[in-house]
C-alpha cells in the first residue's frame, strides 16, 4: 500500500512538470506587452511606432553588433517587469553614416524558433547616427508578458538601420533567457514541487524505518526454553519451618514402621 502511494505521488510530481511545459507550448500567441511609453533621449516606444516584425532585411557588410545585459549578466527576466540590454554598433561600412531606425525582439520556444511565443515592443530612434569608423551603444528596454510561464526561452533581437537610404538589419542577440515569475525566483509551482518532494522523502523514510523494525524483530526472536521436570527436593529451610508439626510427626512414624 505504501509503495502504491509513493508511486502515485511520484506520478503527480512528473505530471506537474510536464503540464508546465505543455502550457508554454499551447499559448504561442501570448499577450504582447507594449512596453514603456516614455523612452530615453534616443528611444521612442508606443503604439504609433512602425512594426518591423514582418519586414526582412539583409545585414550590411562591415557592420558589427554586440549585445550586453548590463544589470543582468545571468539573463534572468521576470515576467511583466522591464529588462534592459545594450546594443553596440560599429560602422566599418565605408564613408557613409549609419542611421539607426529601430530595435525589436521576439521570444520563441528554444527547440524550434518557428513557434513564436511573443513579439516584444519596437523601440524607434530619432536622429541616431553612427559615423564611419565609429561605434555607439543604444539601449533597448523590453518586458515579456506577465502571463508567460516560467522557463527557458530564446530571445531573438534585431536592429534595423539605414545606409544611403537603404534599409538593413543585424541580429544582435539569439540566445536563451530565463523567465521567472514576478517578485523573485520562487513561484507557487516551485513551492508545491518542493513540498511534494519533501513529502515523498518523508514517506520513503517511514517505509524504510518500518522495514528495518520488522527485520530486527524477526532476528531478535529466540526459541522458547524447555521446562525439565525432575524429582522434587526439599529445602532445608522448609524442613526447619515444619519441625514440631503434624507433618513431621507423620513422617517420623513412617520411618519407624519401615525399620
Amino acid at each position: 500500500m505504501k509503495i502504491r502511494v509513493l508511486f502515485v505521488l511520484a506520478l503527480l510530481l512528473f505530471s506537474s512538470s510536464f503540464l508546465q511545459v505543455a502550457r508554454a507550448q499551447s499559448d504561442p500567441e501570448a499577450e504582447v506587452v507594449e512596453g514603456t511609453k516614455e523612452g530615453g533621449d534616443l528611444g521612442i516606444v508606443g503604439e504609433d511606432v512602425q512594426d518591423f516584425s514582418s519586414e526582412s532585411y539583409s545585414p550590411a557588410p562591415g557592420i558589427e553588433t554586440i549585445c550586453v545585459f548590463p544589470k543582468n549578466p545571468s539573463k534572468v527576466v521576470a515576467a511583466g517587469e522591464e529588462s534592459e540590454l545594450l546594443v553596440g554598433m560599429k560602422n566599418d561600412a565605408g564613408e557613409s553614416n549609419l542611421n539607426i531606425i529601430a530595435i525589436q525582439a521576439s521570444v520563441h520556444l528554444p527547440f524550434d524558433h518557428r513557434y513564436l511565443v511573443q513579439n516584444l515592443s519596437v523601440q524607434a530612434f530619432n536622429n541616431a547616427t553612427v559615423p564611419p569608423s565609429a561605434q555607439a551603444t543604444f539601449p533597448y528596454i523590453f518586458a515579456v508578458s506577465k502571463f508567460m510561464q516560467p522557463g527557458s526561452f530564446d530571445l531573438v533581437g534585431t536592429i534595423i538601420y539605414e545606409i544611403d537610404q537603404n534599409a538593413y538589419q543585424n541580429v544582435f542577440y539569439n540566445g536563451t533567457i530565463e523567465v521567472t515569475e514576478p517578485g523573485g525566483l520562487l513561484s507557487v509551482e516551485s513551492v508545491f514541487l518542493f513540498c511534494l518532494g519533501v513529502a515523498l522523502l518523508g514517506l520513503l523514510g517511514f517505509w524504510i524505518r518500518g522495514q528495518l523494525q520488522n527485520l530486527s524483530k524477526k532476528t531478535k526472536r529466540a526459541p522458547k526454553a524447555k521446562v525439565e521436570v525432575g524429582t522434587a527436593t526439599t529445602d532445608a529451610s522448609m524442613d526447619e519451618w515444619l519441625q514440631g508439626t503434624a507433618y513431621t510427626q507423620s513422617q517420623s512414624n513412617k520411618l519407624k514402621k519401615k525399620k
